[in-house]
């Protein structure tokens, strides 16, 4: 009920939008270019099948002369959204993407995680949260997950560091659990995951994620980021670096039949240590 009430709310926000711009009046193609965005992107604002980001509201109400309107409304929406500011406008175009390119060097990514590896994540990072706080959390990213198990998914790629497979997330028993379900989604061929071993040296040095997205109609983006902040990643020279950066990370890899008997080992081995405690 919740999902289905945030999204009447970009419904409206969408509805609006093409209300003001035709009263204006522009073409979605003339706003478009004065907001730097294709006509086809305001099209999809004004479907709530795309999700602005708060540049591009703030855009939007310079041209348009609104009073700051669609700032107010993205600020709301965003606020009341189960991830971090920065993070949201990325969960909306996973939703869009053909294809998705990632590099985890520390935790498993969000659209692979168990609710019981994405609770302990969350708990290790917010100690203070409310339960309350650490559901709505945990939902939220199984809920981005959903798009794997769509008719059409995104074909997805992930490279894991070493890392991933070591730092014990929650403990043996979860560990064996996020491992076996990674496994699992290998094997139906959901997701082709390799590893990046230790034994790769250099090449095993980066920190920070990265996320490559690819659409039907529009340019590619990227997506980095750190600790506490995010950067979402538009322009063609930039998004060709973080390609280069992500496919030396690829080749400098195990095979994805050596990644996936890494992962299980690594799987039994945890599965092993839970039940002799």
């Amino acid at each position: 009920m919740a999902n289905r009430s945030k999204q009447s709310a970009w419904e409206f926000f969408g509805e609006e939008l093409k209300r003001i711009r035709e009263a204006s009046p522009m073409t979605q193609d003339q706003l478009g270019r004065r907001v730097f965005v294709s006509g086809g992107y305001i099209g999809q604002f004004e479907q709530a099948i795309r999700k602005p980001q708060l540049d591009a509201a703030t855009r939007i109400d310079e041209v348009l002369q609104t009073g700051g309107i669609f700032e107010r409304m993205w600020r709301k929406l965003i606020a009341d959204a189960p991830y971090a500011s920065y993070f949201a406008p990325v969960a909306e175009l996973e939703r869009l993407a053909t294809k998705i390119c990632e590099f985890a060097p520390s935790v498993v990514p969000g659209l692979l995680q168990t609710a019981a590896y994405a609770r302990a994540i969350t708990i290790a990072a917010n100690p203070f949260a409310t339960e309350a706080y650490v559901e709505e959390t945990v939902d939220g990213r199984l809920e981005r997950s959903e798009i794997l198990s769509r008719t059409t998914p995104p074909e997805y790629w992930v490279t894991l560091h070493e890392n991933v497979l070591r730092i014990p997330v929650g403990g043996p028993a979860v560990m064996a659990e996020a491992l076996e379900h990674i496994a699992a989604a290998m094997r139906r061929r959901a997701v082709l995951v390799t590893v990046l071993p230790y034994a790769a040296g250099a090449h095993a040095y980066m920190t920070g994620t990265l996320k490559l997205m690819e659409f039907a109609e529009e340019p590619p983006t990227a997506y980095t980021e750190t600790a506490f902040s995010g950067t979402l990643l538009d322009d063609p020279a930039v998004v060709k670096r973080v390609q280069r950066a992500y496919d030396l990370l690829r080749v400098a890899a195990l095979s994805p039949e050596a990644s996936l008997a890494l992962i299980e080992s690594a799987a039994e081995d945890y599965r092993r240590c839970a039940s002799t405690t």
